[in-house]
Formats: C-alpha cells, sequence, structure tokens
C-alpha cells in the first residue's frame, strides 16, 4: 500500500517537498498537493508587475503544468485540518494521510491596522499589487509613503525594493520632482541581519532624495485627514500609501491548536511538529528565520529528508542550517543580494554582494531554474 502524503499550500516549501519525494519515491507515494490558487507567483513577480516591468499574465506559473510521478495537485480551499488524524477537509472533498505537511503561508490581518484596506494599499497579495499597477498612472504628485505596519513579515528586503523601484517608475515618467518618498520601517535597520546591506540601502535612500523613517511603525491610516498614525503617535501626510500589512498564520490553522505565539513551532532537526507525522515549513513555522520563500525551500529539503528517512528506517538529516540568500533590487538596472546564516553558528552572520548588472542574470537564473525543476518549464 502506499504511503498517502498531503502536502497542504503549493509554495516554496510545497514544491521543493513534492519534487523532492517525487523524485526520490515518487511510485511508492499517494502524494496530494493542495493549492487554492492555480498558478504560482514568485514573490518578486509581484513587484514587477507593479511597477508595469511585466504583465499580469506573464507573473504567473499555472499549476497544471505540475507533471510530476506519484504527485496529484488539487486547486481547492482548505475549510478544516485535523493533525491528530491527519484529515483534511476541503470544499470538495475530504483527505485523509499517513503524512501531513503544512505549508500554507502566512495571510494578513488588514483589520490589524485601522484604515489600511479603506484608504491605503498593500503589496504582498497578487491582488494588491495589481491594484497599485492601477493606481500608480493617477498619481502624479504628492508624498508616497512605503510602511510597514508589523513584524514578522515576508521577504524583509521587499519595502525597500519598493521604495527604489516607486523612485525610479516616477523618474522614468518625469514625475519625481514634484512627489515625495518616505520608507518607515519598525526595524533600525533595513536589513538587521546585515549591516553591509543596510548601510548600502540607507546609501541608496539617500543617493535617490528617500526620506528613511527606521524605528517606527504604521499603526492607522486617517483617510479623511489625509495622515499615517505612527505608533508613538506622531504623523505623516500622505497621498499615495503602499503598506505591508501585519502577517498571520491562516484562519484554519488557528483552529487546528498548533500555533503558538501566532506560529507552528517546528523542530529544526526535521521540521517535525509536536504531533506525530506532521511537519510545518516555510511561512507558516516559526523557526527563528524569515519568511521568505528561499527559506521554506531549505526547509522543505530537511522535512523531505526526514520523510524518506522515516519511509526507509534510514539516519534523520543534518538539522536545517536556516541558511539562504535574497536578491533586492537597487533599481536603475542593478540587483544586489545579501546571504544570511541563521542558525548554524553562535549568531547570525551576513554577507553582502553589491548591487550590479551581473547579479541581474542570476537573479532571472534563480527563477527560471524553479520553473524548470518544479513545474518542468525552460
Amino acid at each position: 500500500m502506499k504511503t498517502r502524503i498531503l502536502v497542504l499550500g503549493a509554495g516554496f516549501g510545497g514544491l521543493e517537498l513534492t519534487t523532492i519525494l517525487s523524485e526520490a519515491v515518487g511510485d511508492r507515494l499517494d502524494l496530494t498537493l493542495i493549492d487554492k490558487s492555480d498558478s504560482f507567483v514568485f514573490g518578486f513577480s509581484k513587484l514587477d508587475a507593479m511597477f508595469h516591468r511585466l504583465t499580469p499574465d506573464a507573473i504567473r506559473v499555472p499549476y497544471k503544468s505540475i507533471v510530476k510521478p506519484g504527485v496529484r495537485f488539487v486547486q481547492d480551499t482548505i475549510t478544516e485540518i485535523d493533525p491528530t488524524t491527519k484529515r483534511v477537509t476541503t470544499a470538495g472533498q475530504v483527505y485523509e494521510a499517513d503524512i501531513l505537511v503544512i505549508a500554507l503561508g502566512a495571510d494578513y490581518d488588514m483589520a490589524a491596522t485601522p484604515g489600511l484596506a479603506e484608504f491605503g494599499n498593500e503589496f504582498y497579495t497578487v491582488a494588491g499589487a495589481l491594484k497599485i499597477r492601477d493606481v500608480l498612472p493617477s498619481f502624479t504628485k504628492g508624498h508616497a509613503i512605503v510602511g510597514v505596519c508589523s513584524t514578522p513579515y515576508k521577504c524583509p528586503p521587499a519595502p525597500s525594493e519598493t521604495a527604489l523601484m516607486l523612485h525610479d517608475y516616477l523618474l522614468q515618467r518625469g514625475l519625481r520632482d514634484a512627489c515625495q518618498i518616505s520608507f518607515v520601517t519598525p526595524f533600525d535597520t533595513p536589513i538587521p541581519p546585515s549591516p553591509e546591506t543596510s548601510e548600502a540601502l540607507i546609501a541608496a535612500y539617500k543617493e535617490r532624495g528617500i526620506n528613511y523613517v527606521p524605528s517606527k511603525r504604521v499603526k492607522a491610516l486617517d483617510g479623511g485627514r489625509g495622515v499615517v498614525i505612527l505608533g508613538d503617535d506622531t504623523e505623516m501626510p500622505y497621498d499615495l500609501f503602499l503598506g505591508v500589512p501585519k502577517h498571520c498564520v491562516p484562519e484554519v490553522i488557528e483552529r487546528t491548536g498548533l500555533a503558538e505565539k501566532g506560529w507552528i513551532p517546528a523542530d529544526p532537526r526535521n521540521l517535525k511538529t509536536k504531533v506525530d507525522g506532521v511537519y510545518a515549513i516555510g511561512d507558516v513555522a516559526s523557526l527563528g528565520t524569515p519568511k521568505a520563500g528561499v527559506f521554506a525551500e531549505g526547509a522543505a529539503r530537511v522535512a523531505a529528508a526526514s520523510i524518506l528517512a522515516d519511509l526507509d528506517c534510514g539516519d534523520q538529516p543534518q538539522p536545517y542550517t536556516g541558511r539562504g540568500l535574497c536578491y533586492i533590487e537597487f533599481g536603475a538596472g542593478r540587483v544586489g543580494k545579501v546571504e544570511v546564516d541563521f542558525l548554524s553558528g553562535p549568531s547570525v552572520t551576513g554577507m553582502f554582494h553589491g548591487a550590479s548588472e551581473t547579479l541581474v542574470a542570476e537573479k532571472e537564473h534563480f527563477g527560471s531554474s524553479r520553473r524548470k525543476r518544479w513545474f518542468g518549464l525552460e
């Protein structure tokens, strides 16, 4: 009898894990991958669409392209999860598994920031980014604020990239002199694990006349008065707000009892949760690493190795190291890169590679290599 594996969520973590398992023992598995969407979108592609660098259709990779031994993709909405019995209910069916992998990512609590939904914009969902794509052409003068509403949040460089890419967008339209850009973040530095990266970004803000406001979060928007209210109750006038909403686990996870302090604790040695046979990887898990696709991918490799070890009574893998890299858009056709190690040493270490045109090509390869590996697309 084939081992039944349910993977919930087809992001970086879910796609990498199913690929590894299919390649290793696909003929021995009954593996179902469930996601509510019909297509995959790289996080950085949302910004490309938002600033009119790619069309909305160009950023989507359809899940129907997944053709792997032992793997079945199902587009459906998950409504209930019973981790003890490993029973998952969707809008259309009930699934039972021997092994359950939760990779549902993070959701967004728009209501946690009063006024955000009514008077601002968020760029972390595809729908939000595409809405901003339509809004930007009408922004011709005034104050644009890129603001972070809460921590932790996915892809820590993304707000910096948004401010820098907005500068380029307005410059290309001949509107930069008529517009002010501010970046508001709760962090003391743009990328806390890497001082070199933070220094480079701060220099880029200064060079482009972007007002950098550290150590403050956005707690509300008052659209009637046209002001953003910060955590210390100071106010900033605005005409366009591009925000990072508060992140939270999906509601269906809240009902499972797996989440503690907002997220699902997972053992970094194997990504197992407190329930036998249940794994948590990616943004939904609490591992001491940033919420970013590349870290979900790394965790998926360890979880997959642990599953294979259990199936074959083999040795457990080396613990998850928390190593990863992020490409950062610096604008003007250049990309930087930061490599960070969160867990393998006594302290977090980071290495910065300065922005260059060479890294533009490397970032493109990062995306194309995963499209080929996960979807078989050239």
